[in-house]
């Protein structure tokens, strides 16, 4: 049930995300768009009350309830940044507005664009680890706990790797590319210089 329920939330999150947005771009009713998109929270609060509901009812704490956990934890950390960004992309191809701003590419300023994103994932993980630690205190010395520690360590294993990866564009920052020059030398094309001959003289 559980890894139904978040498959639900998955599919439940882009259903409001595609309606909100449509409400607001295309049907022109931006209130009512936002109200639809401050409903993605609530997809979070089921899966967390329903896994509750679960532990409680005596189910042995197993992969499934971690990953509850590691699903609820991304959102808190990625979720507003894609609503963001994919808002941006709406914004601009249907209601004209400005383009959505690329990341940058090259130098500090990507560097400081992965360190933001780090971030995103260390809240990510703080999120799962405290949830699954709520859950290994609620559920006491039952057996099972083992699964729901081994999730806290994969939690924070991924936001390890991941800041390994930003360091990465600290310390080795992209170069960007040298301007290129003309790749070849216009030949200018030298018309024939035209020499107009005088006028004949008609001998008399």
């Amino acid at each position: 049930m559980i890894v139904t329920l978040i498959i639900i939330c998955e599919v439940g999150f882009w259903v409001l995300l595609a309606a909100g947005l449509a409400l607001r771009y295309l049907a022109k009713k931006p209130r009512v768009g936002a109200a639809v998109l401050l409903l993605e929270p609530l997809l979070e609060v089921v899966l967390l009350v329903v896994t509750t509901i679960d532990l409680k009812n005596g189910a042995e704490p197993d992969w499934k309830h971690g990953l509850a956990a590691i699903y609820i934890g991304f959102t808190v950390g990625y979720g507003h940044y894609t609503i963001k960004r994919i808002d941006a992309w709406v914004a601009h191809r249907f209601a004209g507005g400005p383009p959505p701003v690329k990341p940058p590419r090259y130098g500090m300023a990507r560097a400081r664009y992965e360190g933001r994103l780090w971030l995103r994932t260390v809240v990510a993980a703080a999120v799962a680890a405290t949830l699954l630690q709520l859950a290994i205190w609620y559920v006491g010395d039952a057996s099972g706990t083992e699964s729901l520690t081994g999730w806290q360590f994969t939690a924070l294993r991924a936001a390890g790797i991941h800041g390994v990866i930003a360091l990465t564009y600290l310390l080795w920052p992209k170069k960007a590319p040298p301007e290129d020059g003309p790749t070849r030398v216009e030949q200018t094309r030298v018309e024939p210089t035209r020499v107009e001959r005088p006028p004949s003289v008609t001998k008399r």
